[in-house]
């Protein structure tokens, strides 16, 4: 039998399951992915099969191994990461799904996030929660299945029912239903967790009529989750944490003002604030960033609600490009934007702006524009978004930047990362290890084996791939950013 030599981190995404299996470097050995279907029912509804879910990471872990012909013997602990807010409710006894996942992009519970604000509740939710009420969070997507599943609150009342985000699910069908818990990462985004007491709140469950026996056990982030069976093998789940907040982790983000964005489909920039939560001033979002040994950190949070997705507009929809690579390059073809500016408002505003009625704007269009200069406003209109995000995380927190540290797919842009940091005044430090959910994860599972005995080990072991320094003057950049804000008030409102 193979000693213990690797750590296996399940990413489980919104599109596709992957595992990645590390060595005790933090190389990466070995990736399996699967994708799965999106199911939209009608339109602002998005759905997914939970067995598929399931399978899909069963299949994703198989093909890791199977790659480097690596035993599962070899692997020392599981670590696991997910979609965050995705609400999964199954039979207890069977395991069986009542109802498909209800996915963090749905949209179908927006009305009774509409009711909870017009009966006054909003402010009693964000200072328990940290989240303003949206139908982003799990609580609404919880009601929403108990109201209108056939049975479905009899059960639930009964004992008979379990709730879980996804890292709940995929830990309950691990480890064959002997474990049903969460970490405090993925508590925190369901809108039912109280952030300063770290209990499930009774106020927030009768608000809502959810019974609180659906509920899971919520644990540190690096803890005991049980033992998963893959070919035989018995190997501990020891590391949880929902996907933004692995990522802080897995950048190494520990120090209080430290923060890391993420560059995917959408944008997330998470800062850590320490061990007090900070309440935003600013429209964004208090989360958990993680939970050790019992005590736990926070993080401010904000969103855009679309960052790589633009690049993919101008690909599919636009058909300006035929790769997203192309984008870089075709950016660099002109010296500047030409005075256009691009507002991917295409599903509203997220944070700082929260305008679920804003639109997508193109503006400042002359006789002069090209195609370059639309790709080039696209581009720019990313690391816009982050400024906007940046500059709110600095007057809630006080804390300068020092430097932010980029990941996902879009950070490999070297013209976006540059304009990044120009545009901000900010270095933009992007890592050797660009899969930093899943190495996250990993962190989180081999702190609490032995494998590295705190965070300080583990932050000596970050290695920088690329800094980008500003390069830009002060009165550019101010202009620039006052055209941006310029072109956003005449997106904000329009579908009104």
């Amino acid at each position: 039998m193979a000693s213990p030599q690797y750590i296996l981190s399940l990413d489980q995404g919104t599109t596709s399951s992957r595992a990645i299996i590390f060595d005790m470097e933090q190389n990466i050995v070995s990736v399996g992915q699967k994708e799965f279907e999106q199911i939209f029912p009608q339109p602002g509804w998005v759905e997914h099969n939970p067995m598929e879910i399931y399978n899909s990471q069963l299949d994703s872990i198989y093909s890791a191994l199977e790659e480097q012909h690596i035993p599962p013997s070899a692997i020392s602990c599981i670590g696991i990461t997910n979609q965050r807010e995705t609400t999964i409710m199954w039979d207890k006894s069977t395991g069986e799904p009542i109802y498909n996942a209800i996915v963090w992009q749905c949209r179908r519970s927006a009305p009774l996030c509409e009711e909870l604000i017009a009966s006054g509740m909003g402010e009693t939710i964000r200072k328990k929660t940290g989240l303003l009420p949206d139908a982003y969070f799990s609580s609404t997507k919880i009601r929403w299945i108990l109201d209108n599943v056939p049975d479905a609150r009899r059960r639930a009342e009964a004992g008979e029912i379990l709730f879980g985000t996804v890292d709940t699910w995929l830990i309950w069908k691990l480890t064959g239903g002997k474990v049903h818990a969460t970490d405090y990462t993925n508590a925190s985004r369901t809108m039912l967790f109280n952030i300063h007491t770290l209990e499930w709140d009774k106020d927030l469950l009768k608000l809502l009529n959810i019974p609180e026996c659906i509920l899971p056990e919520v644990k540190n982030s690096s803890d005991n989750y049980g033992t998963a069976v893959i070919n035989g093998v018995e190997i501990p789940i020891t590391g949880v944490a929902g996907d933004q907040q692995a990522a802080l982790f897995g950048q190494c983000c520990f120090e209080k003002g430290e923060a890391k964005n993420t560059y995917g489909t959408g944008c997330f920039l998470l800062m850590n604030t320490g061990d007090e939560p900070i309440q935003s001033k600013n429209n964004l979002i208090t989360t958990i960033a993680a939970g050790i040994n019992g005590k736990v950190t926070y993080a401010l949070e904000g969103s855009v609600f679309v960052g790589g997705a633009v690049i993919q507009w101008l690909r599919d929809q636009m058909k300006f490009i035929t790769h997203a690579r192309e984008s870089e390059t075709m950016a660099q073809k002109v010296a500047d934007n030409g005075g256009v500016y691009l507002v991917p408002a295409f599903t509203g505003l997220g944070a700082p702006y929260w305008d679920m009625y804003a639109r997508g704007c193109l503006i400042g269009i002359t006789r002069g524009t090209t195609p370059e200069h639309i790709v080039r406003a696209a581009e720019e209109s990313i690391a816009y978004q982050t400024a906007d995000l940046l500059d709110a995380m600095v007057k809630d927190t006080g804390i300068p930047l020092k430097s932010l540290k980029a990941d996902g797919g879009a950070s490999a842009d070297n013209f976006l990362m540059q304009f990044q940091a120009d545009v901000t005044g900010v270095p933009i430090q992007r890592p050797a290890i660009r899969e930093t959910t899943a190495l996250g994860a990993a962190y989180l599972a081999g702190l609490y084996t032995g494998i590295w005995k705190d965070t300080n080990e583990i932050s000596s072991s970050w290695k920088l791939k690329k800094q980008y320094l500003p390069q830009m003057d002060h009165k550019d950049r101010s202009h620039l950013l006052e055209q941006w804000h310029k072109a956003v008030r005449s997106s904000m409102g329009w579908a009104r």
